[in-house]
Order: structure tokens, then sequence, then C-alpha cells
């Protein structure tokens, strides 16, 4: 099955497995620092040691998953929506796009640590996963996707829409310890990207005048 996927798709997936299997096998400990770290750090008198952001962690994070709960959901996803991008951009334009995403997830949990005085670090795959949803969504409107809890089909925007709202309604209310704004970071880098490419604004190009003042 693997065999069959695209480059870059089959990489991060093997790259995720593995990176979660070499963490059972060392230990957490040689993780913490390539996890995202708020830009204040985790304080001198955390068991961590103090560990504090450095600019590897922007792309470092999103290779690190807690567990198999974790890592499963985020490769799914991966293996659902960035399959086909891969499929219709190509690889260079898929991982440059994915990056993106990974990278402006984490800016977005960083501004919002910040402003909320958040400590804690951020691990997992999700900023991109969700920019890769996005991207799906935008591509392919109307193609017919199938929830697995509950079972529910719909259509991908549909699907883009209610994660949207759904992550924008728990972030707010800040439930649970899932980084719901780095999701909604990532799906907001994908979509400047996205209309980056297509010359859309803010970045459509105006025409030239023929006046000069």
């Amino acid at each position: 099955m693997f065999n069959h996927l695209p480059k870059a798709t089959q990489a991060l997936l093997w790259i995720n497995g593995g990176l979660l299997l070499l963490k059972y096998m060392i230990g957490e400990a040689g993780f913490l620092p390539f996890a995202l770290w708020p830009l204040g750090g985790s304080g001198p008198d955390d068991p961590t040691g103090g560990l504090s952001f450095m600019p590897w962690q922007l792309v470092t994070y999103g290779f690190i998953h807690a567990d198999i709960n974790h890592i499963f959901f985020n490769m799914l996803a991966l293996l659902m929506f960035g399959a086909p991008l891969e499929y219709t951009w190509g690889t260079k334009r898929f991982l440059q796009y994915y990056f993106v995403c990974v990278v402006g997830a984490g800016l977005t949990y960083l501004a919002w640590a910040a402003v909320m005085h958040i400590q804690s670090p951020v691990i997992g795959a999700s900023g991109g996963v969700f920019g890769l949803l996005l991207a799906y969504g935008m591509l392919f409107p109307k193609q017919q996707v199938m929830l697995l809890f509950p079972p529910i089909p719909m259509t991908a925007r549909t699907l883009v829409i209610g994660y949207g709202v759904i992550e924008l309604l728990t972030g707010v209310w800040g439930t649970g310890n899932t980084a719901h704004f780095a999701h909604l970071g990532g799906m907001l880098f994908g979509w400047l990207m996205i209309r980056y490419w297509r010359g859309q604004p803010p970045f459509n190009k105006r025409p030239r005048s023929g006046i000069r003042r």
C-alpha cells in the first residue's frame, strides 16, 4: 500500500512513525528540545530544566507525537488528504505548502501562548494536517468524504468549514490541552499560500498604469 503513495507523503508517514518508535525507545526527555516552546521558556524552576524557544523548533515540533492515538489520526488525515494533493501539485509544491502550514501553525501558537501566558510546549503534525484539509476543501470542494466518528458523508467544503468552526469555538473556550489555535494557524497560512499561488487578494498583482506620478 505505502509503496504506491507519492514520495513526500510516504516519507512523512515513515519519518513520523519512526520518530514515535524512537521516542518510546529512548524516552521522552530526548525529544523535549525539539518540541515548540513558548518564547518565554518554561521557567527556571520547571522540571524540564527551563527549556526555551529555538528557531528549529518551528519545524521539528511537527514530527513529534505524544502517543499512538495522537499520531494515528494525524497520519490518517495525511494519507487521506496529502496523497491527492501531492498527485495534483507535485512533490515540490506539496512539501512547500506543508511546511508553510507547519511553520505558520507554530507561529500562531507562539503568538497565542504569549497573549495567554502559556508556558507549555506544543507537538504534533496537526498544524500541517489542518492545512492539508483546507487545501483539499479548496481544490475539491464537492468531493464526498466520510467522517469516522460518526460515519456521516459530507462534502469536503462542509468538512473544512465544520472543523474550522469547531476549532475556533473550542480554542476560545479553552477546552482540553489541544492547541486549537495552532490548527487554525495551519489553515490560515495554507489559505494564504493558495491565494498567493492563484494571485488572489491580498496578493493579486495590480495592472500597470500608463500614467506616472
